[in-house]
């Protein structure tokens, strides 16, 4: 099992930065690959980001567009993502996310463990 706490979401205005992070506690953390989802009102989940076990490879869904930034901390068992230039198309819960294996992956479906998300407000 691995718990995973989402912070750092909140409100900003168009152009914005926030730093999300996620804590993971529970089962070796390095042993998984880590990503991004977020879901706006009204619409499916979707990708943002993720990152293989060993923080070298990072995948990033095109909308981010040089954006946002993942990385992760496995001394501390943490993985975050650094946003810039937010719009308000980024409004969204974004919720962290663990799958046990190395390599990342922009399918939901890979991931096992999930957080309770952290709610991003960007407003024009």
């Amino acid at each position: 099992q691995v718990q995973l706490v989402e912070s750092g979401g909140g409100s900003v205005q168009t152009g914005g930065s926030l730093r999300l992070s996620c804590a993971a506690s529970g089962r070796a953390f390095s042993n998984y690959a880590m990503g991004w989802f977020r879901q706006a009102p009204g619409k499916e989940r979707e990708f943002v980001a993720a990152i293989s076990r060993s923080g070298d490879i990072a995948n990033y869904n095109d909308f981010v567009q040089g954006r946002f930034t993942i990385s992760r901390d496995n001394a501390n068992n943490m993985v975050y993502l650094q946003m810039t230039r937010l719009e308000p198309e980024d409004t969204a819960v974004y919720y962290c996310a663990a799958r046990p294996d190395a390599s990342p992956s922009s399918y939901d479906g890979h991931y096992h463990y999930w957080g309770q998300g952290t709610p991003v407000t960007v407003s024009s």
